[in-house]
């Protein structure tokens, strides 16, 4: 019997999804097609693919009902937030399609030497392998299927079990507007089988969202075949909210950037730093702010706070949880005014935490999920040596109405993005990347053209007289 990957739906624990993986003579089949469509596909100017792939706005729009049920089937996304997600497909896709014939514009040397022409091709690498997760399962396959595809390369999609209907739309999308048969191609593997296609040096480029321990078998599977990887890892992002900040903007703010997708964001807000004079006012409007969410089913029109993707991830937070109380946290919910609340499942009310410190998990260790920690300070120099408390670096946050100030803490702040007065916000002019164990790589913008191509120099001699 052949090995199948499910998916579990939290909303209510039945099977949602029930597919067979891929037999090794359809991943051959699979990886052949990539190879011949991109032969032809790398030919096509580059203004033509990126208005063909651009094409995946509307097709994807075209689904969106069927979309916004079907993740919180999957994942638990309230059904009120679901098409939500197209936006940023949207954005992403519409900025990336904008700046692609610059972007993949030859570059040309500075100095110009009479008799010979010279420049820098960007050409695709060939093959690019996306591994996708489930939080936000279209954005994170976005970011590195579009610019691929425009750059011109093929790409085969892997997505989560726990979205696996995802994928199936994205392939609806392209052969929808004409994509070349073969260029786009998701498949159903499990974890083996995508060591087993990085290992044997198929593919040319790996982009991987995921786990840190899942990021390093990756690495180990690339290690001997050149084959390049992208790799967007865990997170634990700060915020650190200075003495002169909008308080009611830092408060509604943050709070929607800790718990929005029940906490289950990469770039969500895990940690907080309050100056000490403005840390008794930010508690109370955090707590009374996060005491309006109304858990429970994400099919419901009046769910602000859906279950976690899975009861696993739900029991991490609460042990994290559990730990800070004993060692004296405070916990400032009472989990039982959310009646959906419920141990051994998915569905987790939302907790804020005070009295915590860097020698509980919660404050160290990836939660994931709707529990905060928020710590009083006294400076600058103490919120940033508590930011850089850490193994992880996606971004962190700074609010203050002093931008001078933003910049300055944010440049000893150890992290892929800063922000100022916002949080929990991918823009697709600047590049996506982390630092320490949240990995390396870079998705969007310009510079995320460079990670899918590879630079070929032309050094033309026009006379031999």
């Amino acid at each position: 019997m052949s090995a199948r990957i499910q998916c579990i739906s939290p909303v209510d624990g039945s099977l949602y999804v029930d597919r067979p993986v891929a037999t090794p003579s359809e991943i051959d089949a699979a990886l052949a097609r990539a190879r011949a469509a991109q032969k032809a596909w790398r030919r096509v100017p580059v203004g033509e693919r990126a208005r063909l792939v651009g094409g995946l706005v509307e097709a994807m729009k075209a689904m969106g009902n069927r979309i916004g049920e079907e993740l919180a089937w999957q994942m638990g996304r309230p059904i009120r937030y679901g098409q939500g997600e197209l936006r940023g497909v949207e954005e992403r896709t519409t900025y990336m399609v904008g700046i692609a014939e610059e972007a993949l514009a030859p570059v040309l040397p500075k100095d110009v030497r009479p008799g010979f022409e010279r420049y820098v091709t960007r050409d695709p690498l060939g093959i690019v392998f996306t591994i996708a997760p489930w939080n936000y399962p279209y954005l994170t396959t976005v970011n590195s299927v579009v610019p691929a595809l425009i750059a011109g390369n093929a790409v085969i999609l892997k997505h989560a079990a726990q979205t696996l209907l995802v994928g199936d739309r994205f392939q609806e999308a392209f052969d929808r507007i004409g994509l070349p048969a073969g260029l786009f191609q998701h498949l159903v593997l499990s974890h083996d089988q995508t060591i087993g296609i990085i290992a044997g040096g198929h593919v040319n480029h790996v982009a991987f969202t995921g786990s840190v321990p899942a990021g390093r078998a990756i690495e180990r599977a690339c290690a001997g075949t050149f084959t390049t990887c992208g790799l967007e890892l865990g997170g634990k992002d700060p915020a650190y909210v200075m003495a002169d900040a909008n308080l009611p903007f830092a408060v509604e703010n943050l709070v929607d950037g800790a718990f929005f997708n029940s906490g289950q964001c990469c770039c969500g807000i895990e940690r907080i730093y309050v100056h000490e004079s403005l840390y008794d006012g930010f508690v109370q409007g955090f707590v009374d702010l996060t005491a309006k969410y109304v858990l429970g089913s994400p099919l419901s029109a009046d769910t602000t706070l859906g279950p976690m993707a899975r009861t696993n991830l739900a029991d991490v937070v609460r042990r994290q949880t559990a730990e800070a109380i004993a060692a004296g946290a405070t916990a400032h919910l009472d989990p039982k005014t959310f009646p959906e609340n419920r141990d051994g499942s998915p569905y987790l009310a939302p907790q804020v935490l005070t009295g915590v410190g860097h020698t509980m998990s919660v404050m160290t260790e990836e939660s994931f999920g709707p529990v905060v920690g928020i710590m009083k300070v006294k400076d600058d120099a103490e919120a940033i040596g508590l930011m850089n408390d850490s193994p992880y670096g996606l971004t962190a946050s700074i609010w203050t109405e002093d931008a001078a100030a933003a910049k300055r803490v944010g440049a000893e702040v150890e992290t892929g993005t800063v922000y100022m007065n916002r949080c929990d916000y991918l823009d697709p002019g600047l590049v996506w990347t982390g630092v320490k164990d949240t990995g390396h790589g870079a998705a969007l913008s310009a510079i995320g053209y460079d990670a899918l191509t590879r630079p070929k120099s032309y050094h033309l001699r026009l006379t031999t007289n």
